[in-house]
């Protein structure tokens, strides 16, 4: 068995054409790889480029991606869903619409395997990198929206993957960053295992394990990618049969860990990993593979058992990209979104549509990251939704230096990314949000980022949450102030 079919090298679409795509997806088809994980382009130009490496390829290759919220997360003409903790503050029919629009759109784009729903859980304030990408603190609950989104992707043919195991709520680092460490008891932990337990339960595809220490599951200090032991309390304990990923191979946790990035592939191969996420370089990470296979260090059935579990999720994927594309679910998405918008403090007014509006932008989400990195925060975010939206409803928007009489509004954009580093507003940040109430104290902020960062706008009087910076919660924000177009 090739011990390429483990690797998953990243398509980073940014601009590029099908054919300039093709030609590197080629190149790592020919050295055996089990499938690509995406980042970006487009639903149309991925049915093309799947469609071609079904044409060329006599065994099955498997598409995933991070469609946490939903895919329009990573293509440009595919339906957005609120973040899972907008959708976990609505009723319980939210999460199965969402995961449904998520699945259909995904199977159009061939994309047969979600890496979603997130299942850690958000009990620390102090996290970088979970916040509003998780369905809530309480393990019951979150259990129960991580058994109806993987059951609900699932039933559409696409296989869904719950991460990230054993939970990465209790981190206080972010392992695209550093290589957290989880100091709490086992039977503290157990409480964050529950929605791993209920997924399974469910019979969820496949589980991603944390690039995150936890002492008292493995007392080496080895990350849980790297953990035979965590693996076997996987598969023995929580009885799971399906395919285990690793996080992303690129991720700063693995060289904090003491590794290279191909000594941490070999080693989660090792481990019981059955599919290694997005390393730096497909071919030293299959170069690494081989020479352990042949060296013995790696056990040859038990990588012939991680390539046949590829191979089974690729076959059994229901992608459709000869359907015709499904009819854009936008609308319904919007709705769902402004259903979420939340006052947290005071009670700001819905103004007529013929208003005049001074809109200010604070950015918290300008992020460096590493060369060849992809990722949403490779692209720059589009903050300007909020003024559009207000406009399309009838409203006039002013620049922030205009002294033109105006209701002001605070737009604070503060999400969750990887290599941010911090869970709060950044204290210019903040500053700046409070130097405008100062200037404009019934001005109306409205906050799209997780609710707890409101204790750092305590001048705030007027104070919605918006959950996420994405155009389409900008868009519901402008909804929820002055209702649709046409209204």
């Amino acid at each position: 068995m090739n011990p390429a079919r483990l690797v998953f090298p990243a398509i980073r679409w940014g601009d590029r054409s099908v054919e300039k795509v093709w030609r590197e997806v080629r190149r790592h088809l020919d050295m055996g790889v089990g499938g690509f994980v995406v980042f970006g382009g487009s639903v149309s130009a991925m049915r093309e480029l799947v469609g071609r490496t079904l044409e060329r390829e006599s065994r099955p290759v498997l598409f995933a991606s991070d469609l946490e919220r939903g895919a329009g997360q990573q293509f440009e003409d595919a339906t957005p869903v609120p973040p899972p903790a907008a959708l976990a503050s609505l009723n319980d029919t939210a999460i199965p619409v969402a995961a449904r629009i998520t699945a259909c759109e995904a199977a159009s784009a061939g994309i047969g395997w979600v890496l979603a729903p997130v299942a850690d859980l958000d009990v620390e304030s102090l996290n970088p990198i979970v916040g509003t990408r998780s369905f809530g603190p309480d393990p019951a609950a979150v259990a129960a929206r991580v058994r109806a989104w993987v059951a609900t992707v699932q039933d559409e043919g696409i296989h869904a993957c719950v991460k990230h195991f054993p939970g990465h709520g209790r981190t206080t680092a972010d392992s695209h960053s550093e290589l957290p460490t989880v100091r709490w008891t086992r039977e503290t932990l157990e409480a964050d295992l529950a929605p791993f337990r209920a997924a399974v339960e469910a019979e969820v595809s496949s589980v991603m394990l944390a690039h995150v220490c936890y002492p008292a599951l493995d007392p080496s200090g080895v990350p849980a990618s790297l953990s035979p032991k965590i693996v076997r309390l996987l598969r023995r304990e929580l009885q799971f049969d399906g395919l285990i990923a690793s996080d992303a191979l690129i991720m700063a946790a693995v060289s904090a860990s003491g590794r290279s990035e191909t000594e941490a592939a070999v080693e989660a191969a090792r481990a019981g990993c059955d599919a290694l996420l997005y390393p730096s370089s497909a071919a030293e990470t299959i170069a690494a593979l081989k020479a352990a296979l042949e060296s013995r260090e790696l056990d040859a059935r038990q990588l012939a058992r991680s390539g046949e579990r590829v191979e089974i999720a690729a076959r059994t994927a229901d992608i459709l990209i000869d359907d015709p594309i499904p009819v854009s679910s936008y609308a319904r998405a919007l709705e769902m979104a402004v259903a979420s918008i939340t006052t947290i403090r005071g009670v700001p007014p819905h103004w007529r549509p013929a208003q005049t509006f001074r809109v200010h932008v604070v950015d918290d989400d300008v992020v460096g990251l590493p060369d060849g990195v992809a990722g949403p925060s490779t692209v720059p975010p589009d903050r300007s939704r909020l003024a559009k939206s207000l406009e399309e409803r009838g409203a006039v928007t002013v620049v922030p230096q205009s002294e033109a009489p105006a209701i002001d509004l605070a737009a604070v954009f503060s999400d969750v990314k990887g290599w941010k580093r911090r869970s709060w507003l950044a204290p210019e940040r903040a500053r700046e949000v409070n130097a405008i109430l100062q200037r404009a104290p019934d001005a109306t902020v409205i906050l799209f980022g997780h609710p707890r960062l409101a204790q750092q706008l305590p001048g705030a009087e007027n104070l919605l949450c918006a959950w996420c910076g994405d155009p389409l919660m900008q868009e519901a924000a402008a909804e929820h102030l002055l209702g649709s177009p046409s209204g």
